[in-house]
Order: C-alpha cells, then structure tokens, then sequence
C-alpha cells in the first residue's frame, strides 16, 4: 500500500514536533586512483589509520574504496562540516592518489584488477574479508566499486508517541519496526 503524501504531510502539520530531534549520519564512498585516473593498487593508507578499527575513514569492499562515516548527529551542519573535513583530511594524506568524483568507478579493465578490502588477521577482519569475497562470486567485483552518499536518519521517540502511542521500552522497538515496514 502506497501512503497517501497529502494524509502525511497533514498529520505533519498538526504534529510540528513531531520532527524535532531527528538524528542523522552520512557515509560516503568514494574510489582512490592515481593521477592519471586508474585505479589505485596501493593499500589502505597506513596515515589514515586502520580500515578495521578507525570510526570515520575505512574500506569498504575494495582495497582502494574509501568510506567515511560521520558520527550521529542532530545538527545538519555540524555532521556536513565533519564529513568535510574528514575529506580534507584524507586529500592530504593521499600522497600522489586522489578521491574519484563520480559514483560509477574509473576505468577497470577486469575485475580481478581490484583487490579485496584487507583487515588483517584477527577473527573479525578475516570475517570482514570473507564477506567481500562472497558479494564477489554474487554480484561481481566490478558492481561492488559502485560508490555513493548513504544518508542514515532516525525518528526521535516524540515522533512515534505521536504517530503509534509508544512509549519507551522493549514493546516500543516491535511497534515502531511494524510501522516502518507496513
């Protein structure tokens, strides 16, 4: 069932505090190529810290693709200042390689030319390079090089006592999963 876009911005506009307090994040991915726009084969950056433990800048499927991750944030501004500095940032610790623009990659001639985001040897990181090589027999190396901006929010507890009549606790968490995925 499709909602009805005029129903909910009523039920908006009767509820204006309904939205106050939404938290937000963002992640974005983006490739590392050299100058001459070919894909990187260096690995993660050792200045930007490890891409398994480090909370905004690690890999994401390949060696080369970059994520930064902003914290949760309740101010717009603030979380769009973080992810450009986090941008800033990694731009100069890059050396001769730079962050790829564009969500579809750069030129890859075969997908075995992409290496496998590494996290080390420890349980989790072997778990974590495990879980890349089956999105890769499953979809293909080169599909996983797609990047993009995912923009991640969450409806304050005001929202859903409005819109549900939950209230805190355990009961809250079923309610508001059945009333997001209606």
């Amino acid at each position: 069932m499709i909602p009805d876009v005029s129903q909910a911005l009523a039920w908006l506009e009767k509820h204006p505090q309904a939205l106050k307090g939404i938290q937000r994040g963002l992640e974005r991915e983006t490739l590392r190529v050299n100058a001459d726009g070919t894909l990187a084969t260096t690995g993660h950056p050792e200045a930007l810290g490890s891409a398994l433990t480090h909370k905004w800048i690690t890999t994401d499927f390949a060696e080369a693709l970059l994520e930064f991750i902003t914290p949760v944030d309740g101010d717009i501004q603030h979380m769009l200042t973080f992810m450009r500095d986090l941008h800033r940032y990694t731009a100069r610790k890059l050396g001769d390689e730079r962050m790829w623009p564009l969500s579809m990659p750069c030129y890859i001639a075969e997908g075995q030319d992409i290496e496998l985001a590494q996290y080390g040897t420890s349980n989790t990181g072997r778990f974590k390079t495990l879980y890349r090589e089956g999105l890769k027999n499953r979809y293909g190396a080169l599909m996983q090089t797609i990047s993009g901006v995912h923009y991640n929010f969450s409806l304050p507890m005001a929202f859903w006592q409005a819109k549900c009549g939950v209230t805190e606790g355990e009961a809250a968490k079923e309610k508001i999963s059945a009333a997001i995925f209606v």
